[in-house]
C-alpha cells in the first residue's frame, strides 16, 4: 500500500443533529478509502451554521463506537474564522468579489443561459455601475437585510477527477474519470453574515491537507465550484469520490419521521454496532463484515462502482 503522509481523506459532518445510518455509511467509506490508500483519516467539524448543542459530541462518540479512528485533535471550523475572513479579503482585493442584492426568488425568476441548472446566479449585479450599487444597498437596508458576497468567476464551467461515478466496475482501481460543471457566480458570504460552506470548505480542506473528498453524489454538481475556488486560491484540488445516498421508501433522504434510523435509536431496536456497520457493507454488495477494521479491507473503488445506485433503508420495528 502506498503511503501518503502528507495527504488525508476527511469526514465534515455539520452538529446539527444525531448521524443517521446514511451518514454513517458514507463515514465508514471515506474512513474505508482514506486507509486504503495510504492517506490520514481527519475529521471537521463544520459548526459556523446549524448548531444544535451536544451534537458534535454524539457524532463523534457514534463514529468511534462504529471502530472509525481519525488523527487528532478533530478540527472545528469556527476556530479557523481569521483564516476564513482573511482568504475573503484577499480575494475582494484581486477584485474577485463584488455585492450581491438578489434574493433567492429574484434569482430563480431571472432568466438563466441555456443548459444552466435551476438556481445558477446570472450575474444579475456583477457589472452594475456604483450608483445602481448604492441605491441596491439602500433598498436592502430600508428592507433590514445586508447583501451577499459572490466570487467573480471567469468561466461558465469546470473539470473536476471523479473515483467512483462515471467510473466503469471493471475499471483499475486507480482509473478516473472526469467530471465537467456548471461554475456560476457562487456566494462567498450571505446576507446574513455567514461565510458560505464552497469558501470555508475549500479553505479548510487545504489546511488539513485532504486531497480526497467522499461525500454523497447528491453534490457532485457543486464539486467543480469547490475545485475552481481551489485553483484560484492556489491550493490542491481534491479527487472526489461521489458514492450513492441511503433513501427511505419513498425514495426521499432519511429523517427522523422515517423510524429507527441512529446510532442510539438502532441499538434500542436491538441492533448492535456490528448490525449497523453489517448493513453499510451489504447494501454496498461488499460481504457482510461486521468491523470498521473488516470494512477497510473491502472498501475498494472497484467494488463501491458496483454498488449501484440509492439504497433503501427500512428502519426496525420498534
Amino acid at each position: 500500500m502506498t503511503t501518503r503522509p502528507h495527504s488525508a481523506g476527511r469526514y465534515a459532518p455539520s452538529p446539527s443533529g444525531r448521524l443517521h445510518i446514511g451518514n454513517l455509511r458514507t463515514a465508514l467509506i471515506a474512513y474505508g478509502l482514506a486507509v486504503r490508500s495510504g492517506r490520514r483519516f481527519v475529521i471537521r467539524v463544520e459548526d459556523i451554521d446549524r448548531v444544535k448543542e451536544g451534537a458534535a459530541a454524539d457524532q463523534l462518540a457514534d463514529l468511534a463506537a462504529l471502530g472509525i479512528t481519525w488523527q487528532h485533535p478533530e478540527l472545528y471550523q469556527s476556530t479557523r474564522a481569521e483564516a476564513h475572513e482573511q482568504a475573503l479579503a484577499e480575494l475582494t482585493q484581486r477584485s474577485l468579489t463584488y455585492e450581491c442584492y438578489c434574493s433567492r426568488k429574484d434569482i430563480l425568476a431571472a432568466p438563466t443561459a441555456p443548459h444552466t441548472p435551476p438556481g445558477s446566479y446570472p450575474g444579475t449585479c456583477r457589472d452594475l455601475s456604483e450608483t445602481e450599487r448604492e441605491r441596491a444597498r439602500e433598498r436592502l437596508a430600508a428592507a433590514g437585510r445586508s447583501p451577499s458576497i459572490r466570487l467573480r468567476a471567469d468561466t461558465r464551467s469546470f473539470t473536476v477527477t471523479e473515483q467512483i461515478v462515471g467510473v466503469s466496475p471493471t475499471a483499475p482501481e486507480d482509473a478516473t474519470t472526469s467530471y465537467t460543471g456548471v461554475v456560476d457566480d457562487f456566494v462567498m458570504r450571505r446576507g446574513d453574515g455567514v461565510l458560505a460552506y464552497n469558501l470555508v470548505a475549500v479553505l479548510d480542506d487545504a489546511y488539513q491537507g485532504v486531497d480526497q473528498v467522499c461525500r454523497g453524489d447528491d453534490l457532485l454538481a457543486s464539486s467543480p465550484r469547490q475545485a475552481y475556488l481551489a485553483a484560484i486560491l492556489g491550493v490542491t484540488e481534491p479527487v472526489y469520490a461521489h458514492v450513492p445516498l441511503v433513501v427511505n421508501e419513498e425514495g426521499a433522504r432519511l429523517a427522523k419521521r422515517d423510524g429507527a434510523v441512529t446510532l442510539p435509536e438502532l441499538t434500542a431496536a436491538g441492533w448492535e454496532v456490528a448490525d449497523v456497520i453489517e448493513w453499510c457493507a451489504t447494501s454496498l454488495s461488499l460481504p457482510p463484515v461486521r468491523t470498521a477494521e473488516d470494512f477497510v479491507a473491502e472498501c475498494s473503488l472497484t467494488a463501491l462502482r458496483a454498488a449501484g445506485g440509492p439504497h433503501v433503508f427500512i428502519a426496525p420495528a420498534p
